[in-house]
């Protein structure tokens, strides 16, 4: 009689949807891997180095965007290919191509299935889930269709591209753009077109609008014209990332204004251009148009700070996401006003929901503490490098300092770790949080330690 509870525990504990996400997202980085490490992957003789084939499966599943090998000189065709499927793969969700497969078999979800699907589109409710499965292929295919129009045509008219050379590389960029994973044909990234409105602020929507997150973009579809029955969900993540954006963008340009590396070279009109591309890049798109190594001091520290935050709650963009860092602010300024409640749009937070947020914020906070010091004693890099490059694939966005290339292995696969991390760890730390929520049936005496 023993066996039977035990059991059942184990098969609860493999039903948990918090760990089907890690275990899905474990068996795509696998499958990607090995297709790398083909030599057909390669371009050129033998195969990639294991390290190469990993860190790279990685950095795509987890739309992060990092390299450690020139992508157009180092991949073949086929292994552009697996790259740019592992992009789209970890745009979707690996939880929600599963149930986007399910849905296009059998017609119908089951209860476990909504359970999963809901880990990453969390937000949602559960009898929702058919519907916005198939919304967000619509809104994924539609973005990045139009994308790849508009660069394609820019490509090839401005650029002396063949047209099936600008439509492949209008297409990369456009699957990278709305997904955030910051993989482009060029070994200098976006650089090239870095005075080019046709060509940056195309990507800066794409990766806008796929940093929103599906709820925010399917409640924008259905309710655009009705601001007012917007769910605070989505009142937040605009409120915060639309300032996040706008003030990263003006703090970039005036920063790097006379700076002869970055900006002081272009003219006056593509300076702002290129101070917004950044600031977009930052929330998790991960592509620079101008060298990042060259950057001051303080632009170093604000990009930190903008990609630690993040894009929207299941979105392509890393990051704590701007939801958790607005109910941290919003709960900051209830206690200095004295509030008993955290209230933001005239809805009360529940104090659970606000614990959540601390929770993954502060456990974020350590896994980037941990990684930098054991990077900084491994390597002996510059500290401000360091956080820079842990920061940045902790967060899924992709841009380096400079680090990357110069660590060995072993350094590369603890970034390969962070991006995993990173990718997962937020969306199955709030769901295992949420779904272990409970109920106590007694409370202990009230204590109050001194604080500050």
């Amino acid at each position: 009689m023993a066996e039977v509870p035990a059991t059942r525990r184990r098969q609860r504990v493999l039903r948990h949807p918090a760990q089907v996400v890690a275990l899905g997202f474990a068996l795509a980085v696998a499958l990607g891997t090995a297709l790398l490490w083909l030599p057909v992957a390669r371009r050129g003789p033998g195969s990639a180095t294991f390290v190469e084939a990993l860190f790279t499966a990685v950095s795509a599943l987890c739309v992060t965007g990092h390299v450690v090998v020139d992508t157009r000189e180092h991949w073949s065709t086929f292994g552009l290919v697996v790259i740019l499927a592992l992009a789209q793969v970890g745009g979707f969700g690996i939880m929600t191509s599963a149930s986007l497969l399910g849905v296009f078999a059998s017609r119908r979800l089951g209860l476990r299935s909504r359970m999963l699907t809901a880990t990453e589109s969390r937000g949602l409710n559960l009898g929702d889930v058919r519907s916005v499965l198939l919304g967000v292929v619509r809104v994924s295919v539609v973005v990045e269709l139009v994308t790849a129009v508009l660069l394609t045509s820019r490509l090839f008219a401005g650029y002396d591209r063949t047209i099936t050379a600008a439509a492949w590389e209008g297409t990369f960029l456009a699957v990278s753009s709305f997904n955030n994973a910051g993989f482009a044909l060029r070994g200098d990234s976006m650089t090239a077109f870095v005075a080019d409105p046709w060509m940056c602020l195309p990507v800066v929507a794409a990766s806008f609008l796929g940093g929103l997150g599906f709820p925010v973009l399917l409640e924008l579809r259905k309710q655009f014209r009705f601001p007012q029955r917007w769910s605070l969900h989505t009142k937040l993540t605009l409120v915060t990332t639309v300032p996040l954006l706008f003030l990263g963008a003006v703090f970039l340009t005036v920063n790097e204004w006379r700076n002869p590396a970055t900006l002081a070279g272009l003219d006056w009109w593509a300076r702002p251009l290129a101070g917004l591309f950044q600031a977009s890049a930052t929330r998790s798109s991960g592509f620079n148009s101008i060298d990042i190594t060259s950057m001051n001091g303080g632009s170093w520290l604000v990009m930190d700070v903008l990609m630690f935050i993040g894009g929207g709650s299941a979105s392509t963009a890393g990051g704590i996401k701007v939801t958790t860092f607005a109910l941290l602010a919003v709960a900051v300024y209830a206690e200095f006003r004295g509030e008993p409640t955290v209230t933001v749009f005239r809805r009360t937070v529940a104090d659970r929901v606000v614990r959540q947020a601390l929770t993954v914020a502060l456990a974020s906070v350590g896994v980037v503490v941990v990684a930098t010091v054991v990077l900084v004693e491994m390597t002996r890099a510059p500290l401000d490098m360091v956080v820079f490059e842990v920061v940045s694939s902790f967060a899924t966005v992709g841009l380096s300092s400079g680090l990357l290339v110069q660590l060995p292995d072993s350094g590369q696969v603890i970034l390969a770790l962070l991006m995993f991390l990173g990718r997962i760890g937020p969306i199955t730390l709030g769901a295992a949080l949420a779904l272990r929520e409970r109920t106590r049936l007694y409370e202990y005496p009230e204590g109050r330690p001194i604080i500050g």
